[in-house]
């Protein structure tokens, strides 16, 4: 994270002695990104939180397997066509992956246990409901329209209030603000699309009890399930630059210009090989010959997905794209508007509209992703060809 904060209880310097009220010394734990030379946060437990007393492999039901896209194929996966229950980990449904990412969305109804991803980071954007996120940093209130950010080895569950739809991003690596948004200290600069003010961090600390607390763990070869001696929640307090943190969409700040923008302008994060894009409302492009609509485009070295939460997306209509809809646009296809589209945008800037209301997640990554099971259950098999639709008339 780019900036500093202090929650709970520290001492006036690290690495000294610091006392419980009982006269036991409070337990260091660093979270450290890229050895030490990275961002970290240092916490204070409890009890040391390095005592397990059991460690299972777990025989999770897999995923199934993700296959390349073949024949390429634009793709549209209907969400609300999947089946919903279970939590937000192992709740997840595969849509898409590659060695970089895996984008699963979840329709949650249920508490997880305690999870830590020791793999690579998350993003997690909750689309509907409401959820409590709780972590070893303390717990984040979280909402429709809110990123949030986890590092990776954060030891961490989710709480949700009724039912909660999500689209999860699993990286394999770290999830961090682009860095033209930052100083070379880390401060977001003036240009950026949202600044810290706009970041909100745990509330906390939490501190849980219990004893043979299970956590699962996700490595590379897969899940094992880590009994803890003590609740892993036991933080007193903690300092750094290093913990999880949510965003809402709708803080984003998009850049207009006087003709169509690019999808660099809604960047958002990046990870690993792909960046995460906010489309949000906005007001249209204003030169007097604009053409308000995105022109037709072909990422040579990307695939695109966009996941439709929240408005009309007029370029779309015809194709059957609606919220809750994601689509895949692979590299090897050009894809744009659908037919009479452009006109129709035109036709609506005539009539005195100013402003866009659509919200979209995009997901943009430099190596192509495969076909999850998920993906293949909710497919619709026409939308391919909606472009044909028209087109010859």
């Amino acid at each position: 994270m780019p900036y500093y904060r202090v929650v709970g209880e520290i001492p006036g310097k690290r690495h000294v002695r610091f006392r419980r009220p009982d006269g036991g010394l409070y337990s260091e734990e660093l979270m450290g990104e890229e050895g030490f030379v990275s961002d970290s946060s240092l916490l204070y437990h409890v009890h040391p939180p390095t005592a397990i007393s059991k460690s299972e492999g777990i025989s999770a039901a897999e995923a199934g397997p993700v296959g390349p896209n073949h024949p390429l194929l634009p793709r549209h996966v209907r969400t609300g066509d999947l089946p919903a229950g279970g939590d937000l980990v192992l709740g997840r449904q595969l849509m898409f992956a590659n060695d970089d990412v895996r984008i699963s969305f979840a329709s949650a109804d249920a508490g997880s246990d305690l999870y830590r991803n020791s793999e690579g980071d998350e993003a997690v954007y909750i689309a509907t409901g409401s959820v409590r996120f709780e972590s070893v940093y303390g717990a984040i209130e979280a909402g429709s329209g809110d990123y949030v950010v986890v590092p990776r080895g954060t030891i961490h569950r989710w709480l949700p209030a009724g039912t909660v739809t999500a689209l999860t991003v699993e990286a394999g690596g770290h999830i961090r603000p682009p860095r033209r948004y930052l100083s070379a200290y880390g401060q977001f600069l003036e240009h950026a699309p949202y600044s810290e003010r706009d970041l909100r961090g745990p509330a906390g600390p939490l501190l849980a009890e219990g004893d043979d607390v299970p956590v699962t763990v996700r490595t590379r070869a897969g899940l094992t399930r880590l009994t803890y001696a003590r609740h892993p929640f036991d933080v007193v307090g903690w300092d750094g630059c290093l913990y999880p943190f949510a965003f809402n969409i709708a803080d984003f700040e998009p850049v207009v210009k006087r003709t169509h923008a690019p999808p660099p302008v809604h960047q958002t994060f990046e990870g690993p090989n792909f960046v995460i894009c906010s489309f949000c409302p906005r007001p249209l492009d204003f030169d007097p010959a604009a053409v308000p609509i995105p022109y037709h485009h072909h990422n040579v070295d990307s695939d695109e997905m966009m996941f439709y939460v929240a408005g009309d997306y007029s370029a779309r209509r015809g194709s059957g794209v609606g919220i809750g809809s994601i689509t895949l646009h692979p590299s090897g296809f050009t894809h744009g508007p659908q037919p009479g589209a452009v006109e129709a945008a035109v036709a609506g800037l005539a009539e005195g509209r100013t402003t866009t209301d659509e919200t979209a997640v995009m997901i943009d990554t430099f190596r192509p992703l495969g076909l999850g099971p998920a993906a293949r259950r909710a497919e619709d098999p026409e939308y391919a060809w909606t472009w044909a639709r028209g087109a010859r008339s």
